[in-house]
């Protein structure tokens, strides 16, 4: 089954040229089947980039995925060409007032890491809806620094600075290998890192509520699930594709950033050679164990949504 988005969208047509099952809305709408609702708060900053990289693993499911996009009202992004939110995004705040529950909502990382959450111009409204989802929204997943605010509001979570910035691509293996998101996983298995802060393992592990999915010695916590998976925290970026790592590296390169070439993506590690993808197949296993959990456990009608 596909993603349904709007025909106009410019990820449609990238997803169409490689095969990805997408349907334009009018054609959904002839079908007589209940699609799962996600919602999806995009604050990267590289919106476009993020969108497609979402709905490449979203649309590899055999599920239908009505895909929803969301901003914060109280920020002004610099990053979106003209007029694209406007046309395809809708306010998070909007979702709060009218009250629309979704099966699935996904928290997207920011380039705000460094700086204390409250003093992030949109705080206010992104805790207003980490705290609607809880009754809201089924199983909601939070990526990078998404993951960050998601423990702070919940929970307290502090995040400290990392003595440098942790880039590249890191095994990670899996604690509890039956749990319903690492179906088919193997013990270890790799993903992409680039942050300059972490949660503090410390705290996660002292919260009774809260479960270490997988980790490792080098990168540190990486999924954390509570409430059976309603909640997810991913510490990285599954969802990065071939030369997501190159750019941010060429980026800070050319300002004269102090930066590292990323660990494990340059073969022999050298940037004049093209990356190797070594997490691809895990990142569309893990969106397709997510999207089935949400598809198995998640009410019919949407309205019988409990905390």
């Amino acid at each position: 089954m596909p993603i349904r988005i709007p025909k106009e969208l410019p990820a449609f047509e990238t997803l169409s040229n490689e095969r990805v099952f997408v349907m334009p809305e009018t054609r959904a709408q002839s079908q007589d089947i209940r699609p799962l609702k996600i919602g999806i708060i995009n604050l990267m900053p590289t919106t476009i980039d993020t969108e497609i990289q979402l709905l490449r693993l979203l649309g590899r499911s055999p599920l239908q995925v009505d895909i929803t996009f969301l901003n914060m009202g109280t920020h002004l992004s610099k990053n979106a060409p003209p007029g694209h939110l406007e046309k395809f995004y809708i306010s998070a705040h909007e979702i709060v007032s009218l009250g629309i529950r979704f099966d699935g909502l996904i928290i997207t990382g920011a380039p705000v890491e460094t700086m204390p959450f409250e003093e992030v111009d949109y705080w206010d409204e992104l805790a207003q809806i980490i705290d609607y989802s809880r009754d809201n929204v089924f199983s909601c997943l939070h990526i990078c620094w998404g993951a960050q605010a998601g423990l702070y509001r919940r929970y307290g979570i502090s995040k400290k600075p990392l003595g440098k910035k942790l880039f590249g691509v890191f095994p990670h293996a899996v604690n509890e290998q039956h749990h319903s998101l690492f179906r088919g996983f193997d013990d270890v298995f790799l993903a992409p890192q680039s942050r300059h802060t972490t949660s503090c393992r410390d705290e996660i592990a002292a919260q009774p509520l809260l479960t270490i999915q997988s980790e490792t010695p080098e990168a540190g916590v990486f999924i954390i699930t509570a409430r059976g998976g309603r909640e997810i925290y991913i510490s990285g970026h599954l969802e990065y594709e071939t030369h997501t790592l190159d750019r941010e590296y060429r980026r800070d390169t050319a300002k004269g950033l102090p930066i590292e070439v990323p660990k494990n993506y340059y073969p022999d590690d050298d940037p004049s050679k093209i990356p190797l993808v070594l997490w691809r197949a895990h990142a569309n296993l893990f969106f397709d164990n997510w999207l089935n959990y949400v598809y198995q456990e998640t009410p019919y009608d949407l309205d019988d949504l409990r905390g």
